[in-house]
């Protein structure tokens, strides 16, 4: 059992991200892994380079990818933009997937 992970899902501030976020929650609770995941804007990464394991982009940030990645890499935090098929239908089961590949908990 891993250790609680703190994630970081931005996107433009839409309520979208909120209930990807949730969705991710619920399918971590049901596999009884230990997840925080926040939904936030863009424009607050910063505020929580301390704290997170790993940063999820909206597939509508995908622009801003490379910015964002050049934000985390130094603290060795992985980042991915969730593809469009998952986050269209907040498909919380893969994108905890995504998130576990990420943390190369698979």
């Amino acid at each position: 059992m891993m250790t609680e992970k703190t994630i970081l899902l931005v996107c433009g501030g839409g309520a979208s991200s909120g209930f990807m976020a949730q969705n991710i929650r619920k399918a971590a609770k049901k596999r009884d892994i230990d997840l925080n995941v926040i939904a936030r804007s863009e424009s607050e990464v910063d505020d929580y380079l301390n704290e997170i394991d790993v940063l999820l982009i909206g597939p509508h940030l995908k622009y801003m990818e490379e910015d964002l990645q050049s934000k985390v890499r130094p603290h060795n935090i992985p980042a991915a933009v969730i593809p469009q098929t998952i986050y269209g239908l907040l498909d919380g089961n893969k994108g905890l997937d995504l998130i576990l590949d990420l943390l190369g908990e698979k």
